[in-house]
């Protein structure tokens, strides 16, 4: 016997998966630098882990660096370009950077799929609102709202939407 422990493609899978769970530990618990150390562990062995992938992005996000939770994204759009929740969260960070733009096509790759996806016409909203696009955005919050109640709460706390705060349409839709 050699002394070294040599595992099977099973036994690798295994192990890969114990890390990755490990990692969505941290996460969930509020811990992104333990997260992505367990997730950068998947990685190094098989770089095509898009699940690790996508959650360390968004561990990088919860830390602020949204360049590289980008980057994340990126890797897994190149190889499912109508990745939801990567096309959502990549518009988020490019949001959190002030590419309020690009933060929008993200946001309308969506919505061309699913018109009525909720959390992405909010996030629209809120970058709408951010680019002074009252109408737009408006129209958007309100749709949201009508799809799911709990964004009236949310976008009345949303310093995004500070500049519609005395307009009585918004004040309306928070009610």
């Amino acid at each position: 016997m050699n002394g070294f422990i040599n595992f099977s493609s099973d036994d690798e899978d295994v192990n890969l998966e114990h890390l990755y769970r490990i990692g969505l530990f941290h996460a969930k618990r509020g811990n992104p630098r333990d997260a992505i150390f367990y997730f950068d562990k998947v990685l190094e062995v098989k770089p095509s882990h898009f699940d690790a992938l996508a959650n360390r992005g968004n561990a990088l996000g919860k830390l602020g660096k949204y360049d590289q939770a980008i980057t994340c994204y990126e890797v897994i759009l190149k190889d499912n370009p109508d990745h939801t929740v990567c096309l959502l969260n990549k518009g988020l960070a490019l949001h959190y950077l002030g590419r309020y733009d690009q933060a929008i096509t993200c946001y309308d790759k969506i919505l061309i799929r699913t018109p009525d996806n909720a959390i992405t016409l909010y996030h629209k909203a809120c970058t709408k609102s951010l680019q002074n696009d009252i109408e737009q955005s408006l129209a958007l919050l309100e749709k949201a709202i009508l799809l799911d109640s709990e964004y009236t709460k949310k976008a009345s706390m949303d310093k995004d939407f500070t500049n519609l705060c005395n307009d009585p349409r918004f004040k309306s839709l928070i009610v």
